[in-house]
């Protein structure tokens, strides 16, 4: 890479200010591609290297996704000491040790298991509908309102929008008591209540989470991503007497259907009496085309409590410099706005562009990426569009995980009300019933499957609970350390038993990636990590330490990755395609009553484009075919506001354009006196010779 050790040093200054800070609280404002995660790892050593017991700190992150990544960084980057009793992890699990630890988890059989969002759509809302004779939407519309009150502790907050009829009380009362009922039977909790519970338990006096789990250091990535309640979670911990160290971005918050709001990141170090401030502007990432392009978007709306973030771009005065591409085009139509994406896609792939960096982002999910998917396919474009891996949201995908979940948790109640749930025939009716009679006649809902049940279920509902109950009680027996080769045929046996003999396909697939040497637990992790290179990097380390090498399969695959924008939080590509810039699809009609969606539009645009490293392509359609009939469309009121004049298009990029960007990438790619990762990684922690141990108060 072009950028140079001078650069490199420039930039270690700020980022070893941020990371060495010993104010009692620290914010961190850190543009895209200026090492906010590198700063991280580097504070964590530096504490370790100042004598911080490991246990004592605490690193969280927004979703389990980002904070499994943390934990992969930091395994790398602080190789000594150890950081084997370091947590990293998400707020809610920091909250559930908390209530565990203070015994306020006693009301549940055993401590709970937070739901992920597949699970509470097919268990919660499913086993609700039933209940309750509602659809599926409204159900969810329901337990959605519940979860905006546990993440605000208001009903109806700001950023909530109600459905249309809005919940009525007898809907929420009814809930109320299924909500109740059904996850003490299942010993579960959903992500938003925990937070809210501990952070009520605090206010009242119950517990101290600083002393309940001796937290020293508290360190919080993403903040601006956090709820008003998450938000006061992490300020009661501060005021225990934590050293608080929050990083994000107020320019890179767009979770307001999680309650996010940037505001919370804004005004943290207005409520303390002594809070470090540091900002980072130093871009390893981005072209100057590229910042230019997004810094005009975001100046142009800067809501009043902005954090200004005046971004530098080091490629810019690299050896030798490189510009980068920004593309601002228009279409006379959506399909000719997708043909020529795809086809630029091809010509760039054939230039010598990988697929994996080719990123291709859109508001919403429909119609406009499916339209571009069918477009690249045809120019034998392999393609990662969303949801393309159906097995990851099938039943046959859970309940394969349940059985290797209930193999490592003897007492995991969801997975065994999954490995019920799952198996073909049975559906959310018959899993709700047997709850509620569960409930109604004071039973253990794990004992069915190990104890023989009294006289108080149908006939239907008791033969499907003894076929469960005959694969719980063998694999009981099974061990985490067992290998796939040792118990990989008889699971094939319980799948097609399970799900029927043509969902083997599915297996036989995951055996053909995976060593036979990889053990039930790893191959638990490996199937729930949701995040592709994340999943790789589990697989590889599995294989080296069997001593065998990555199969071929098991290999991130050469695929265009298409996606929301909100899907592409944290990711970054050579070349970014951003269709679809029309007023009706950004900011969209469901913003437009909202002033500070309108803003957080602008915010997701301004995250799409910031992921481009090399060259980025914003375009927009006149016509679009909508419900059958071809309709005129208006340029998205943010493309004015992108520094530069449209261009009317009929082609993709040209042979000329595509040429130029693959020299400025290869530009980037080439080895030079600092590489990226000297400036990310290396670059914050510093050479061995250059560190500056520091002091910790």
């Amino acid at each position: 890479m072009p950028i140079t050790k001078e650069q490199v040093r420039a930039a270690q200054i700020h980022q070893h200010e941020a990371a060495r800070d010993t104010s009692p609280q620290i914010r961190l404002a850190a543009g895209p591609g200026t090492g906010k995660s590198h700063v991280i790892c580097e504070r964590v050593r530096w504490l370790l290297t100042n004598g911080v017991a490991p246990d004592a700190i605490f690193v969280v992150s927004f979703t389990r996704a980002s904070a499994l990544d943390l934990q992969q960084r930091l395994h790398h980057y602080c190789v000594a000491p150890p950081t084997d009793t370091l947590t990293v992890s998400t707020l809610h699990s920091v909250a559930l040790r908390i209530l565990k630890k203070a015994g306020k988890l006693s009301q549940y059989p055993v401590p709970p298991k937070v739901l992920s969002k597949w699970e509470y759509k097919h268990v919660i809302d499913a086993e609700f509908s039933a209940r309750c004779e509602k659809t599926p939407w409204r159900s969810k519309k329901i337990r959605e309102e519940h979860e905006a009150f546990w993440n605000t502790d208001q009903w109806r907050p700001p950023n909530y929008q109600p459905p249309d009829p809005p919940v009525t009380d007898a809907e929420r009362a009814a809930f109320d008591s299924f909500h109740q009922s059904r996850t003490q039977c299942y010993s579960c909790v959903l992500p938003g209540e925990i937070v809210r519970q501990c952070v009520k338990a605090a206010a009242s006096g119950l517990l101290d989470p600083v002393s309940l789990l001796s937290i020293e250091h508290l360190i919080v990535d993403e903040f601006q991503d956090l709820n008003p309640m998450d938000i006061e979670f992490v300020e009661r911990i501060a005021a225990g007497g934590a050293n608080v160290f929050i990083a994000g971005d107020d320019d890179q918050s767009i979770y307001s259907f999680r309650h996010a709001y940037p505001n919370g990141f804004q005004s943290f170090p207005g409520k303390f009496d002594s809070c470090g401030n540091h900002v980072l502007t130093h871009c390893f990432r981005c072209a100057p085309a590229i910042l230019s392009a997004a810094g005009a978007l975001i100046s142009a709306h800067s809501p009043s409590g902005r954090i200004p973030k005046p971004l530098v771009s080091l490629l810019e005065t690299a050896t030798p410099p490189v510009s980068g591409v920004s593309h601002l085009w228009k279409f006379r139509s959506g399909g000719t706005e997708a043909s020529e994406i795809a086809s630029s896609c091809r010509d760039l792939i054939a230039a010598g562009v990988p697929p994996s960096e080719i990123l291709i982002l859109a508001p919403t999910k429909l119609p406009v990426l499916r339209t571009i998917a069918r477009r690249l396919r045809s120019n034998n474009v392999d393609v990662d569009e969303p949801d393309s891996d159906k097995f990851v949201i099938s039943e046959t995908y859970w309940f394969l995980v349940s059985v290797l979940r209930v193999v490592c948790e003897k007492d995991d109640y969801v997975a065994h009300r999954l490995l019920l749930g799952t198996r073909q025939g049975v559906g959310p009716k018959t899993c709700d019933a047997i709850a509620e009679t569960v409930t109604a006649r004071n039973l253990n809902y794990r004992a069915l499957y190990y104890e023989d049940t009294p006289p108080v279920f149908t006939k239907f509902q008791e033969r499907v609970i003894a076929e469960t109950r005959k694969v719980c009680v063998e694999i009981n027996e099974w061990s985490p350390s067992d290998t796939v080769l040792c118990r990989g045929e008889r699971i094939r046996e319980i799948l097609a038993d399970g799900r029927g003999e043509a969902e083997c396909r599915h297996w036989d697939a995951i055996l053909e990636q995976i060593p036979g040497e990889m053990e039930i637990g790893e191959l638990r992790d490996y199937l729930t990590i949701e995040k592709e290179n994340l999943r790789e990097e589990h697989l590889r380390r599995v294989c080296d330490r069997v001593g065998v090498p990555m199969s071929e399969e098991g290999e991130q695959s050469g695929r265009v990755r298409l996606m929301t924008m909100h899907g592409a939080k944290g990711l970054e590509a050579s070349v970014v395609f951003v269709p679809g810039l029309e007023e009706e699809i950004l900011p969209g009609d469901k913003r437009k009553p909202y002033a500070g969606l309108v803003a957080e539009a602008a915010r997701l645009l301004y995250v799409s484009v910031t992921r481009a490293k090399v060259a980025c392509v914003v375009s927009l359609a006149q016509h679009r075919v909508d419900q059958g009939k071809f309709v005129r469309r208006s340029a998205s009121r943010f493309a004015a506001d992108l520094g530069g004049v449209f261009e009317c298009r009929e082609s993709g990029l040209s042979e000329g354009e595509v040429s130029n960007i693959q020299r400025q990438r290869s530009l980037v790619l080439n080895e030079g006196p600092a590489s990226r990762a000297e400036g990310e990684t290396e670059g914050v922690r510093g050479a061995p010779g250059e560190r500056d141990s520091g002091s910790v108060e």
